[in-house]
């Protein structure tokens, strides 16, 4: 089934050639179907990059999704056009008495701050504390998971000696969950960070399952255990070029960055990058939108308000 997006907005075409089964918001409304209502808080610099690596994501599912984009409100963008951000994107005031079945909460590149130094960390708190009574899941990409974890759960993030960059091995700690229904016992995930998070405090805390881990790389996926909200600390919506981008801006830039590990073939970063991860980022979407959205969402958001005050007057 498709997903439908605005007619202009600049991934469309992209995607269109990817045989990405699209739909504009006119022949949207004329379908009698209760389409699942994703929002995504894009904290990514190169927002049209990360739009069309979410979105092609979101399309390849059975299940017709509408897609919102939201942008902080008391952080200005940098990297995007303000004519881009006004067409296509809204901020949480907008929203803020809205329901979503899913919500994907992009990484951002913040991490070598305290959470506390964001500057629109007050924002992203208010918008995290929202999420739990108007979103059915939520899906947490790297920083995203990391501000997860810490404002949810109480666990901090502490930083690396040196970036972990490369493409690793992980492994399955739960054989049986259906966010990993379909998954290889390994697989290969794209990661990119400064920082990372214990695997101990994760593993005590009694709300969180940790579903995958890597030896180098450290915790991968984590979910709560009502499934509202899941933990994903790489990239696994990553192109097969991202990190080679990552790695050549910051060689530019005289920063003193190791080569990302497992990544380039022959280790030679003249070489061009294989995407050995892209069927298990489907899996993971797609079982993300099927058994922790659609399964578990309310066809009808004010009848579930309904029953929930019920239990309480």
């Amino acid at each position: 089934m498709p997903i439908n997006i605005p007619k202009q907005l600049p991934a469309a075409k992209l995607l269109k050639e990817e045989k990405i089964f699209l739909m504009d918001q006119e022949r949207a409304y004329k379908q009698d179907i209760r389409p699942l209502n994703i929002i995504i808080f894009n904290l990514m610099p190169e927002k049209e990059k990360t739009e069309l690596q979410l979105l092609r994501l979101l399309g390849n599912t059975p299940i017709q999704v509408n897609i919102t984009f939201m942008n902080t409100a008391t952080h200005e963008s940098k990297n995007a056009s303000k004519t881009h951000l006004d067409t296509f994107y809204t901020t949480f005031d907008q929203i803020r008495e809205k329901k979503f079945d899913g919500m994907i909460i992009t990484g951002a590149p913040v991490e070598q701050l305290p959470f506390e130094e964001v500057d629109y960390w007050n924002e992203m708190k208010e918008i995290m504390e929202w999420s739990k009574s108007n979103v059915t899941s939520t899906l947490h990409i790297c920083w995203g998971a990391q501000a997860a974890l810490y404002y949810h759960f109480g666990i901090d993030k502490f930083t690396l000696s040196r970036k972990c960059s490369g493409v690793y091995r992980h492994i399955l700690t739960d054989q049986v969950e259906n966010l990993i229904r379909g998954f290889n016992e390994e697989f290969n995930a794209p990661v990119s960070r400064y920082t990372s998070v214990s695997e101990e405090e994760i593993e005590k805390h009694e709300r969180l399952t940790i579903l995958s881990t890597s030896e180098e790389a450290g915790v991968f996926l984590v979910k709560s255990n009502d499934n509202k909200m899941v933990m994903v600390t790489g990239h696994l919506e990553y192109d097969a070029h991202t990190l080679a981008e990552e790695y050549h801006r910051d060689i530019t830039k005289g920063i003193d960055i190791e080569m990302p590990k497992y990544y380039f073939p022959n280790n030679n970063p003249s070489n061009k990058p294989l995407n050995t991860w892209r069927a298990h980022t489907h899996l993971l979407f797609s079982n993300w939108l099927n058994y922790y959205v659609y399964q578990a969402t309310p066809y009808n958001w004010e009848k579930k308000k309904k029953i929930y005050m019920n239990q309480f007057y």
